[in-house]
């Protein structure tokens, strides 16, 4: 039996060379693959989430693997409905979320792995959502990178993209590329399984719940299609020209500073220059050029267009349009919109983009302007009204009162992750200075929620806390906490601040940075592969116990820990391998709101 890795190299090849993909459903039958998927999937939080079942990753093994291979074999494996609920957005409305069970969580994650091993090498360059080696700041330096000379942009957003994309289109469109009928029905059985909200069973007629493993994927394989309309309808169609024409009134000024440099006249030929600095060089309406852009990240996408506003209005409705009729979706009216470069900032991807207009500023190997028409990324007011606002009241920065029963350590390591996690976003802008705000109304934050942990005041906490950072560019202030381990380790820091304010244009975080995986299994497919107890050395029915973290192991106002909670806390692990009879001995001693799962049966129907 081929591993993992070779039939994702080989499935990976195919779609490289657009090759027609066959009889992908027997893959569903390696173990390999649900072990790679299983590596994958149990470091999450929401594996210890259940379903509409108390199914979780807790109680893991081999067998549940083996009865879901079965089950596909015969192909009488069943989805199961998906538990929905709703999360609150940004704008004050509500996101839906899916939560599948644990043994459809793993299935789609397998099914996942062979998609984007085929569609990867296939999708366009301009996508940068749910791939690995892309992101959002990927999709802000192709924008800043190659956009120049944009004259207007067209914001565009899918109006409840992922609840709406349609069964019958999303069969079609993998039918193209996937000749394997069983493969196809077993994803349409996916579609059509319902969901429970309030415990109440509803069809799901159309979209993917968010939250499902194989969601994300699908949308990319959809919206593909959009991908292609534009680069081989609106990009050829808008594209023209190889550059502007020189401006007459700018060749004009030239050509007379150049006549007074010649005759003597030093000052006037001076004023006349900068008198054409004040304008363009290129024809503005050259009729003759014209420049469309595109990027998109997952169902927000943006247009840069460089020409009159009456074709950016037509190229809008061209693209609503085939949206509408070829993969019936709809725009969002209020988040589709058409911006002014020069005037107005669009917003994308949480940044604003404007158009950069500096006359002072030159090239130094070239002696002319350089940042006119070059697109800037900006951090939006709001969004650091918004940030300073949770540690905030009537105007003035509060302590942070459900922290302080926290230790001093986990107070300024919690600050640092809010305060780091915002800044490594926005380092592209070049306005990125304006998060010092920010940091002001943390810091006096933390420091007020120290003094009232300690009962002092602030002036004595950043007596004690306060250090100095050295940076590349100087040195900051900061507040720092140490937490010692013994004397044979290093203590541990915790530091508040220390991260320099400066633009870094080409800093990026992905979102799903690439992951390499080769022949050799992970230390937990190894220990559960050997099928062996690690409490009391039996070799029957062996299963994973898992936690959501290891402070879970610590058990107040108990003197002896038991032996599973010393294994776990001794190996830095939130697994461990148990036999059943040790497991069901573990839930028994260690109280839980949900009682996971430790069936070792697949799903029969």
């Amino acid at each position: 039996m081929r591993n993992a890795a070779t039939i994702l190299d080989i499935i990976r090849e195919r779609g490289r060379r657009q090759l027609p993909l066959e009889d992908i459903y027997r893959q569903l039958y390696n173990r390999d693959l649900y072990l790679r998927a299983y590596s994958r999937l149990y470091r999450n939080h929401g594996a210890m989430t259940p379903g509409v079942t108390k199914e979780t990753v807790d109680g893991m093994t081999l067998t549940k693997i083996d009865a879901i291979i079965t089950a596909l074999r015969e192909e009488r494996y069943r989805w199961t409905p998906v538990r929905r609920t709703q999360i609150p957005k940004k704008s004050g409305k509500l996101r839906t979320l899916g939560l599948p069970t644990w043994s459809d969580k793993l299935l789609q994650e397998v099914i996942r792995s062979l998609l984007e091993a085929y569609y990867e090498p296939q999708f366009s360059q301009h996508s940068h959502g749910f791939r690995a080696g892309r992101g959002c700041h990927s999709a802000l330096e192709e924008i800043t990178r190659h956009w120049r000379g944009v004259k207007w942009y067209v914001e565009g957003d899918i109006s409840r993209c992922f609840d709406s994309l349609d069964h019958e289109v999303t069969v079609s469109i993998l039918r193209e590329h996937l000749h394997d009928n069983r493969f196809l029905r077993l994803l349409s059985h996916l579609f059509k399984a319902g969901y429970l909200e309030d415990w109440q069973y509803h069809e799901s007629l159309s979209g993917v719940p968010q939250g499902s493993v194989v969601g994300p994927i699908l949308s990319n394989i959809y919206l593909d299609r959009l991908d292609q309309f534009v680069e081989t309808v609106l990009l050829p169609a808008n594209n023209r020209g190889d550059h502007r024409k020189p401006y007459p009134p700018y060749m004009a000024l030239l050509n007379a500073a150049r006549r007074k440099r010649m005759a003597g006249e030093h000052e006037a030929a001076r004023k006349l220059r900068q008198q054409a600095q004040q304008m363009p060089s290129r024809d503005p309406h050259d009729p003759h050029f014209r420049r469309l852009w595109y990027c998109r990240y997952a169902d927000d996408w943006l247009l840069g267009f460089s020409g009159p506003r009456e074709e950016a209005v037509q190229i809008k409705a061209q693209l609503g349009a085939f949206l509408r009729e070829q993969l019936k979706l709809e725009l969002s009216p209020e988040k589709t919109l058409i911006t002014h470069a020069r005037t107005k900032a669009a917003r994308f991807l949480g940044y604003e983009i404007v158009n950069q207009d500096a006359d002072d500023k030159h090239c130094r190997k070239v002696n002319r302007r350089c940042i006119n028409g070059a697109p800037g990324l900006k951090v939006p007011v709001d969004v650091i009204r918004t940030k300073c606002a949770k540690y905030m009241k009537r105007g003035k920065p509060i302590q942070r009162a459900e922290r302080l029963r926290d230790t001093d350590f986990t107070i300024v390591a919690q600050y640092q992750a809010e305060y780091r996690g915002v800044v490594q976003y926005y380092l592209r802008a070049f306005n990125v200075h304006r998060l010092w705000k920010l940091h002001r109304v943390m810091k006096l934050s933390l420091a007020k929620t120290l003094a009232d942990k300690h009962r002092s005041s602030v002036r004595q906490v950043m007596r004690k806390y306060q250090t100095v950072v050295a940076t590349p560019h100087g040195s900051l202030k900061a507040l720092e906490v140490s937490q010692p381990r013994g004397a044979e380790k290093q203590p541990l820091v915790a530091r508040f601040g220390g991260i320099e304010l400066r633009r870094q244009k080409h800093t990026v975080i992905n979102d799903r940075p690439p992951q390499v995986y080769n022949s050799l299994r992970s230390e937990l497919i190894q220990r559960l592969l050997a099928e062996q107890c690690e409490l009391c050395g039996s070799e029957l029915n062996c299963e994973v116990h898992h936690i959501r973290r290891l402070a879970d192991l610590k058990q107040p106002g108990r003197k002896e820990k038991p032996l599973w909670v010393k294994r776990m806390a001794m190996r830095q692990r939130k697994t461990l391998v148990v036999c059943q009879m040790c497991h069901a001995e573990i839930h028994r001693e260690r109280p839980s709101r949900h009682k996971s799962t430790t069936q070792t049966t697949g799903k029969p129907t």
